[in-house]
């Protein structure tokens, strides 16, 4: 029998809004940005409802499957979406709202990732700019397990690498020239920990 939820062990960040003072960067985090019992609703729905897949990629010719699992939605109206690909659901929409109200920008695809255990991560990398453009901004969106996100400088390696703890309901923008000079990662660990959810919500092309 099941005593309790995951959703009871997850905690909220209580550093409210910070401006991250970085050089050739835009970071923005706001901890708390959804309630806790918003956050619990998103990431027990969320779980549960999308259809989950594992993803492919190739590295010097060779393939191999990512540590995490991977979910993408976007408007029909997105050059080269698929016509028959998910229907946003209420719960993305509504969190999509909230996203665009806050940064008075409009976001039109959602890449979703689903890190299951301490064994899921993300390698150092720079985000794709084959549909977002050079400088994406790429709004996050955490629900579930505390994990570290790190960011290190590209090319002044003076820089100390940034290590922020992304909690359950927190909010972290990425903007201006933050992908062409920062790396960001998620690293694995050998603790137990519960999955973590991330949305990221991202500006990919339109028709013309």
């Amino acid at each position: 029998m099941t005593l309790f939820s995951d959703t009871e062990l997850f905690t909220t960040g209580q550093a409210g809004k910070k401006i991250f003072d970085l050089p050739d960067c835009e970071l923005i985090l706001i901890d708390n940005f959804f309630s806790k019992e918003e956050s619990d609703s998103f990431y027990e729905r969320i779980l549960r409802k999308t259809k989950w897949r594992e993803y492919e990629m190739e590295v010097y010719d060779k393939t191999y499957t990512v540590p995490r699992m991977i979910a993408w939605y976007e408007d029909k109206d997105n050059v080269g979406a698929d016509p028959k690909g998910p229907d946003w659901t209420y719960e993305l929409l509504k969190i999509r709202s909230r996203v665009e109200k806050e940064t008075q920008l409009d976001f039109n695809s959602l890449l979703l990732n689903l890190y299951r255990n301490g064994k899921d991560g993300v390698g150092w990398h720079s985000d794709r700019e084959d549909n977002s453009g050079k400088d994406p901004i790429i709004a996050s969106v955490t629900f579930g397990e505390t994990r570290i996100f790190k960011l290190r400088h590209k090319f002044n390696k003076e820089i100390p690498q940034i290590e922020i703890p992304l909690h359950h309901g927190s909010f972290l923008l990425m903007a201006g020239t933050t992908n062409s000079f920062w790396q960001h990662h998620v690293p694995k660990t050998a603790r137990k920990v519960l999955p973590r959810i991330n949305l990221t919500f991202r500006q990919t092309q339109r028709n013309a």
